[in-house]
């Protein structure tokens, strides 16, 4: 499993401490693991709001079910952020993934973008770079520990509101996640930042096609909100 959620204590009514582990580290917050929790919530005590403790701060989740498919979350993120990255790291990271600059669309610049974990956010220019993904674990996981980055972001623009995205995590011992809801919390307020979306707006990203573990989540900015909404579905085993 990419991320494992264990609640650690309840802080009142439907409210939880959490944390998150991945098979070799622990992570400050875990957005696509905030939403199954959510969801397992929602099975065993109906559904609803809750609102989970996390390391990055206080994440509250809507929960709702529809009779004719899996149980729905959405969560809020704590306040986000965005920041430049520099040159040679940049270039170091390339040269581990085998891109080149030109392999990068030039109008998503790459930035580290943060909404309750630190992201690198790299867009693609094409849709066959993106899918051929193929990297030196070790070498990335060192670049990764040295900026305190959770995943790199990796995602080509299909549409101004739609996305493909893969999440390499090789500092959690994994090679690619199938879902990554904070990065995708991260990424919309990354578009945001660029002028790319204006709130009110709704994002859709496709993430695990290319590993055959499709997953669609929703980014929602609202105007006046400080955190990003994300929206996924999940069911219990």
């Amino acid at each position: 499993y990419s991320e494992t959620a264990f609640l650690t204590a309840e802080r009142g009514d439907r409210a939880y401490e959490v944390r998150y582990f991945s098979p070799v580290a622990e992570v400050p917050f875990c957005g696509h693991a905030t939403i199954a929790t959510a969801v397992a919530l929602a099975d065993r005590d109906g559904p609803g709001r809750i609102v989970l403790h996390t390391r990055a701060g206080e994440v509250p989740v809507e929960t709702d079910r529809d009779e004719a498919g899996p149980a729905k979350a959405t969560l809020t993120s704590v306040a986000p952020s965005t920041e430049p990255v520099a040159a040679g790291y940049l270039a170091a990271v390339l040269a581990v993934l085998g891109w080149s600059q030109e392999d990068l669309d030039p109008a998503l610049e790459p930035r580290v973008a943060y909404a309750g974990a630190r992201h690198l956010v790299l867009a693609a220019a094409t849709r066959e770079r993106l899918a051929a993904l193929d990297y030196d674990f070790g070498a990335l996981r060192d670049l990764m520990l040295a900026e305190d980055l959770t995943t790199v972001d990796l995602v080509w623009r299909e549409a101004p509101d739609r996305f493909h995205a893969r999440n390499p995590f090789p500092v959690g011992g994994v090679v690619e996640d199938p879902a990554t809801g904070a990065a995708a919390a991260a990424f919309g307020w990354y578009l945001a930042e660029l002028g790319l979306v204006r709130a009110p707006a709704h994002v859709v990203v496709l993430q695990g096609e290319d590993m055959g573990r499709p997953s669609v989540l929703g980014i929602e900015l609202r105007p006046g909100e400080p955190g990003v909404r994300v929206s996924g579905t999940a069911v219990t085993l």
